[in-house]
């Protein structure tokens, strides 16, 4: 039956960046399809909010990780397989963002958001991949992208540098490792409520321009992107790689 294509019974994964936001519903989401979650996120307070409200849904394992550090990531691929077993899909959705304008770019920001929004990325990727390549197992990565990666935005040359990024990288895994049968697609979220857009939900300018433009007439809410990842985290997608999924209301089409 082709309901039974989206299932992820059976299945154990990692998200990052689920302390709260996107990460947080997302997480919740695939678990409701019968996945075993391994969330990670630094901020430990929110991810133990995470973890409780994740675990009313299905198996649930919280791990701290920071992305900045090599060691840091690879304790996180060891503790979720420890707690699960074989992973079988990953989805980096962690990020950082700062505001400035280019010609005033502090470099240790700029270099942070390298760091966290795709350097990490990269090396769960690579870890997941080895393992999976090694084992015969048809992994799932998603990883978040956003519109930025092709529209550059304004006041966020890290952010729309690593946007661009991801998106590339998705398109290069995608053809070194679709011969082994692993999926890499990415998310394009719109604009998000989330605690990262707060400044310009305030913004009385930015906020309503912004909104006149989105065909729907809103702005996501995070749960409006769970479909897609769980989506892209199961057999139903088994066919589509190398893609980047806009889920932005319309933005891209106005």
């Amino acid at each position: 039956m082709i309901l039974d294509t989206f299932s992820l019974k059976g299945k154990s994964g990692i998200i990052t960046g689920a302390a709260g936001g996107i990460g947080r519903a997302i997480a919740r989401g695939l678990a409701e399809a019968g996945a075993n979650v391994a969330i990670a996120d630094i901020n430990e307070s929110g991810l133990e909010a995470t973890r409780q409200y994740v675990a009313e849904a299905g198996r649930c394992e919280a791990i701290v990780v920071d992305l900045t550090r090599d060691d840091s990531i690879d304790d996180l691929v060891a503790k979720a397989h420890q707690a699960f077993g074989d992973l079988h899909f990953l989805f980096n959705n962690a990020g950082v963002i700062h505001r400035s304008p280019c010609e005033d770019f502090p470099l240790d920001k700029f270099e942070l958001g390298l760091r966290v929004n795709l350097t990490a990325p990269f090396l769960l990727c690579q870890r997941l991949a080895k393992h999976w390549i090694a084992k015969g197992i048809k992994g799932h990565i998603i990883n978040t992208s956003s519109l930025i990666a092709v529209q550059g935005g304004r006041f966020v040359p890290a952010y729309s540098s690593t946007k661009g990024g991801i998106t590339q990288l998705t398109k290069t895994m995608c053809n070194d490792w679709g011969k082994y049968g692993i999926n890499v697609n990415a998310i394009g979220p719109g604009w998000v409520e989330t605690e990262m857009t707060a400044a310009l939900r305030a913004d009385a300018e930015r906020m309503p321009a912004i909104t006149a433009r989105i065909p729907m007439g809103r702005w996501a809410k995070p749960e409006d992107l769970v479909g897609a990842a769980v989506f892209l985290a199961s057999d139903a997608s088994s066919y589509i790689n190398g893609q980047v999924i806009f889920v932005d209301g319309g933005w891209l089409a106005f």
